[in-house]
């Protein structure tokens, strides 16, 4: 079975959704902010286009570190490394924020997602123990 090998306009979109400006974006943010740079002089196993793909899929599809490993050609414990590492580095905080914050139209959405943790976790009614998530996105990006 062939890996993701490139962060190519195809694996982008697909995996993604993000148009390939929006994912220049990314990989320009992540560069800015130090995460090009070697873990603890350790050379990364992927470039940084790859990384950067690999953590926007985590977060799109929330796919196990196993499937992420086999469909990027690398080990369970360097997807985790990576998401670790590069994951804070692509979040917004709250100086990012636009100005015009309120002018725009914001989505919300939420799910639960299965948690083996029981401190971080809450019990439902179908017994299973899951955290809340919320996520707000720009309507327009």
């Amino acid at each position: 079975m062939a890996a993701v090998s490139r962060a190519e306009r195809v694996w982008v979109e697909t995996f993604t959704g993000l148009r390939l400006a929006q994912f220049s974006g990314l990989l320009k943010v992540m560069r800015e902010r130090g995460g090009d740079g070697t873990l603890w002089g350790r050379p990364w196993s992927l470039p940084s286009a790859e990384r950067v793909l690999l953590v926007a899929v985590y977060y799109r599809t929330n796919l196990g570190m196993r499937q992420l490993g086999s469909l990027f050609g690398v080990s369970s414990s360097t997807v985790c490394r990576v998401i670790q590492r590069l994951g804070p580095l692509l979040t917004f905080g709250p100086a990012s924020r636009p100005m015009d914050a309120a002018d725009r139209l914001w989505i919300v959405d939420g799910t639960l997602i299965p948690l083996r943790d029981r401190s971080v976790a809450a019990s439902s009614r179908n017994y299973r123990f899951s955290a809340n998530v919320q996520v707000i996105v720009d309507a327009d990006t």
